[in-house]
């Protein structure tokens, strides 16, 4: 009689289909459920929220922020300025080479519009500035020889002197005198300013893009000899009056030559690069950069000097200039497309429409009459049986879950 064949443990049958639940685990389909509510109201809300939704990433996101292009800001850019014409104040004719500084052309200079002058400077000894602090003095007794005041004009000797009009007295000083509130003689230059011109010739690079423009148009017939600046008609003609650039900015010539100001010149290269170069064009904005209304800190002004030798002495000419500061500023973006940021803003842009079901459900599980109805529909509770505890159950094949349904055969219609 043959002998029986052993047979397998029963830990075996169970890791076969343990197994066997586990590998077709791997190509099985799992999808949510879709509940259909019947409430126009609320589907209402679900479609305008898509709508919105859409909207802003069509019309904001892509068409108005172009969102679809790789872009750079902060292009590379130089400036050279050069100004032209002459004026004249109540004693001599002033050109180019002594109203504009610094000379060199750079993108910030200083066009000089009126002068406070004091001539004839030698080091001695001489009154000091009543406006220095505790420089009047009854006394020599008041004055402190050896003394510096650093927002004084020299070193005092400890002697009070009369001044130099009047019957006050101040501390005499050491120093390049007469001092300047001394003896100081203001003069105008600006009757003809308004009309001297400023060429301001500017080259971008965008070196990610490898994009270069200047603005000045490329012409060879003298173009720039009898041209200024017009946004409509001389667009690449970068010659401006003083006077323009002033009124742009919203100021009162004749106010500003006496008190001085900064004026910024911003040129701005918003460009395209999916359009040709040609519709990448400079745009330009003038404003006042100094805060006018600040008393304390309003207009603009620097003293220089000019040295001359006399008879072996050294004698200079003071000079305190008010002006027109020029500071020309340039910003600018390009943008063109690219496939990267295109599929992630249309990637968002998908993932952002799911927000109305969201909404929506949130409204249904807390606002709506049927919210409980609604609630057992969308989220099944499953029961855990005694029965399917025993034995492995990380992968079976049939899942160790009950449905429990709802009981009401009405459903979803009422919500």
């Amino acid at each position: 009689m043959a002998a029986a064949e052993p047979k397998p443990p029963a830990g075996a049958d169970a890791a076969r289909r343990l197994a066997g639940g586990c590998w077709s685990a791997l190509w099985d389909y799992e999808t949510p459920k879709v509940i259909v509510v019947k409430n126009r109201r609320l589907g209402v809300v679900y479609r305008a929220v898509q709508l919105l939704i859409l909207l802003y990433f069509v019309w904001y996101v892509f068409i108005v922020q172009k969102s679809y292009q790789d872009s750079e800001t902060g292009p590379e850019s130089s400036v050279i300025t050069k100004v032209k014409g002459i004026t004249y104040s109540e004693h001599k004719v002033w050109d180019v080479e002594e109203y504009v500084k610094p000379p060199e052309g750079g993108s910030v200079f200083s066009i000089i519009t009126r002068i406070e002058v004091t001539a004839s400077q030698t080091l001695g000894n001489c009154p000091e500035s009543v406006r220095v602090s505790n420089a009047t003095c009854d006394l020599d007794e008041d004055c402190v020889s050896g003394q510096l005041d650093m927002l004084g004009n020299g070193l005092r000797t400890g002697r009070c002197v009369p001044y130099y009009q009047g019957s006050a007295k101040t501390c005499e000083v050491s120093g390049w005198c007469p001092v300047e509130d001394g003896a100081s003689v203001s003069q105008f230059l600006g009757k003809m300013a308004p009309n001297f011109t400023i060429l301001i010739k500017n080259s971008i690079h965008y070196p990610k893009f490898q994009f270069s423009k200047g603005n000045i148009e490329h012409r060879k017939d003298g173009y720039l000899k009898h041209c200024t600046f017009d946004e409509v008609s001389d667009l690449y003609c970068p010659i401006f009056k003083l006077g323009f650039i002033v009124e742009q900015a919203g100021e009162n010539f004749t106010e500003l030559a006496h008190t001085g100001g900064v004026i910024g010149v911003v040129i701005n290269w918003d460009c395209d690069l999916d359009l040709p170069a040609s519709k990448c064009n400079p745009k330009y904005s003038f404003r006042r950069l100094d805060p006018k209304h600040v008393p304390a800190s309003s207009g603009y002004n620097f003293r220089f000097a000019k040295y001359y030798k006399t008879n072996n002495s050294t004698t200079r000419t003071l000079i305190k200039a008010y002006g027109i500061r020029i500071d020309v500023i340039v910003h600018g973006q390009a943008g063109k497309f690219s496939l990267i940021p295109t599929i992630i803003n249309l990637a968002t842009a998908l993932t952002s429409i799911g927000v109305g079901s969201f909404l929506c459900d949130w409204i249904l599980l807390t606002f709506m009459n049927k919210n409980k109805v609604y609630s057992h529909k969308k989220f099944d509770k499953m029961v855990d049986t005694p029965e399917q505890t025993t034995g492995p159950q990380l992968c079976a094949s049939e899942p160790p879950w009950q449905d429990s349904t709802l009981a009401d055969p009405r459903g979803l219609a009422q919500l």
